[in-house]
């Protein structure tokens, strides 16, 4: 499991994020709703790791490994995967060059095993893996020379969210984090995201996903539904309760 307990996150001293604790169990999608500065991205770039974020108390633990005090590509290695809300554009760093050597550094053990003598199975696990990268950019709708191209340069917002979609499904973390990977997107592109995130559940991993709005989970069901306020989890429930924020707005909770 992901559990996060009494999580404290605090921006140049001031405490955003007051005690917020979580368990994210394989397969389970938990979604976490909320009005803006309440405390949402500041706790996922903290789980995964920013700089900017200091966690002042409370432990982070991925599958019994306390990873809250590790940098951030030890978190990754560990299986935790950030969807950001304004992915970065690269200039000179293809689609594939990026995957590629981010696939290598978190799965280091597939290449030391390759000697010289069997440098053909390097060429081969690399073929592989750009058939697999460009199919998968197809899927979601990208041309198949997308890959040649620099990481998000000239992509517009909708095609960075597909773009990090097929990022997690490459990269094959155990848990997500979806920073609001709904914002800016139309209707075909939200649902090209959302089933790509409903087959990485099937598959066992687990979500959280952060949003201000219910659109995304009328097809990503989530198994429990957060409302967080000022820096807190106000109210928890299941699927229906997204269609209660919807209805009724965050109003009720302010205090």
């Amino acid at each position: 499991m992901l559990c996060i307990d009494n999580l404290r996150i605090s921006i140049e001293g001031k405490e955003i994020v007051k005690g917020v604790s979580l368990a994210i169990a394989p397969g389970e999608v938990h979604a976490i709703m909320g009005p803006n500065g309440s405390g949402k991205s500041t706790l996922a770039n903290a789980l995964a790791g920013h700089p900017r974020y200091t966690i002042t108390a409370g432990t982070v633990e991925l599958d019994s490994t306390r990873i809250e005090a590790l940098p951030p590509h030890e978190r990754a290695r560990a299986g935790l995967f950030l969807s950001f809300q304004y992915p970065m554009e690269i200039p000179g760093v293809s689609v594939l060059n990026f995957l590629r050597t981010a696939d290598e550094a978190l799965h280091p053990s597939k290449e030391k095993k390759v000697t010289h003598p069997g440098m053909a199975m390097h060429a081969s696990s690399f073929i592989a893996f750009r058939k697999k990268l460009v199919s998968e950019m197809q899927r979601v709708g990208f041309a198949a020379d997308i890959v040649t191209r620099s990481l998000n340069e000239g992509f517009s917002g909708g095609e960075k969210k597909k773009a990090e979609m097929v990022q997690a499904v490459m990269l094959d973390p155990k848990y997500l984090i979806l920073d609001e990977v709904d914002s800016g997107l139309d209707v075909d592109a939200l649902r090209v995201v959302a089933a790509t995130a409903v087959e990485l559940q099937k598959k066992g991993k687990g979500l959280l996903v952060i949003t201000h709005y219910a659109r995304l989970l009328h097809h990503l069901k989530p198994t429990h539904v957060h409302v967080m306020v000022d820096g807190k989890i106000v109210q928890s429930g299941g699927a229906e309760l997204a269609s209660v924020v919807e209805q009724d707005g965050y109003k009720k909770y302010a205090q």
